[in-house]
C-alpha cells in the first residue's frame, strides 16, 4: 500500500504565502512525477504544478511567477510554495505521486486526501 499525507493548508490573507507538503510512504520502488492539483466547489479539478524526478517543472498559467514546486527524493516528499496568494486560489489542494511499487510493476497514480487553502479578502 501507498499513502500520501498532506499538510500546510489553512487560512491566509491576500498577498500572503503558504507552503504545502506531501509525503509518500509505504511500498515504493520509485516515484516518477509528483504534482499538485486543486478543486474549488462546483468547479473542475485542475493541475497547479508538476515536477519530474529530474526536477523538470510545469505550472498552470494562473500561478506562474507566484508558485514554486520542489521535491526531496530522499524523503519522497513534494512541496508547493505559494506566494502572492489571491482569493481565486481558494480550493482544496491534492497532491499526486506516480508510484512504481516493484521493479516488475506498472506505475500507478496515488492521491492525497486534500488540504484546504482559503485566501480571504
Amino acid at each position: 500500500q501507498v499513502q500520501l499525507v498532506e499538510s500546510g493548508g489553512g487560512l491566509v490573507q491576500p498577498g500572503g504565502s503558504l507552503r504545502l507538503s506531501c509525503a509518500a510512504s509505504g511500498s515504493i520502488f520509485s516515484i516518477n512525477s509528483m504534482g499538485w492539483y486543486r478543486q474549488a466547489p462546483g468547479k473542475q479539478r485542475e493541475l497547479v504544478a508538476g515536477i519530474t524526478r529530474g526536477d523538470s517543472t510545469n505550472f498552470a498559467d494562473s500561478v506562474k511567477g507566484r508558485f514554486a514546486i520542489s521535491r526531496d527524493n530522499a524523503k519522497n516528499t513534494v512541496y508547493l510554495q505559494m506566494n502572492s496568494l489571491k482569493p481565486e486560489d481558494t480550493a482544496v489542494y491534492y497532491c499526486s505521486a506516480d508510484v512504481k511499487r516493484t521493479i516488475l510493476g506498472n506505475t500507478v497514480r496515488y492521491w492525497g486526501q486534500g488540504t484546504q487553502v482559503t485566501v480571504s479578502s
